[in-house]
């Protein structure tokens, strides 16, 4: 047997041991909570730089398009429609700005308005495309032809399934995306959302995704 002053000493140790392990794992544990908390304020600050803004719909009234979007602004003195900024003036900013390019899936465009924006980029040389769903064309104000006839290139599913995307690409650059058709309902009526993102990593997935629809919905490929 360890004499008494021995068996003391081993005591003594594993004690230390113990209380040194313990001080130890909890110094970890605070070290990790710390580095958590430090990555976790880095990701969201980062994510409040990628999303630069998100709006909601219903509106109460119309926003006036020549207002927010003409050079000259406004002229008709009677205009029904507001002069406020409204969700849907922040809209018809982000597909007024573009420059090179719009890529538009929606599932149902009825908005005179968005359409005409999309002519109006068109005419002044951006690349306009539009994927919409088949069965959407033909009701009643639709602007699918109108479109169409202004010399804008649009696809459709062909499919008994809906393509039911609601998302906009400005210039390979910006995203818009959410709930939102392109009808007067959406825009007055419903509880709508848009979330405009610039993280060029998504981004570049709705771009991909809008690609891979666009050659799917190739109408050369249904007489192959």
């Amino acid at each position: 047997m360890l004499p008494k002053s021995n068996i003391a000493k081993c005591v003594l140790v594993v004690v230390a041991t113990a209380v040194t392990s313990e001080v130890v794992y909890w110094a970890y544990l605070l070290f990790r909570a710390k580095t958590w908390k430090k990555h976790g304020d880095k990701k969201e600050t980062q994510s409040d730089n990628v999303i630069t803004e998100v709006i909601f719909f219903p509106d109460d009234k119309i926003a006036c398009k020549a207002h927010f979007t003409s050079e000259d602004g406004c002229e008709n003195k009677t205009c029904r429609f507001t002069h406020e900024a409204n969700s849907l003036s922040r809209l018809y900013g982000y597909l007024a700005s573009a420059s090179l390019s719009l890529d538009v899936s929606v599932f149902v465009i009825t908005c005179v308005d968005l359409a005409d924006l999309l002519i109006e980029a068109h005419k002044r040389g951006v690349v306009v495309r539009v994927i919409t769903d088949d069965e959407q064309v033909d009701i009643t104000g639709s602007q699918i032809w109108k479109l169409r006839r202004a010399g804008i290139d649009v696809r459709t599913d062909q499919s008994s399934y809906n393509m039911h995307h609601k998302f906009v690409v400005v210039d390979k650059m910006l995203l818009l995306n959410g709930s939102f058709n392109w009808t007067r309902q959406a825009i007055t009526g419903n509880q709508e959302n848009l979330m405009i993102i610039n993280s060029s990593r998504i981004v570049s997935l709705y771009l991909g995704e809008f690609e891979k629809l666009w050659q799917t919905f190739d109408p050369r490929k249904r007489n192959v």
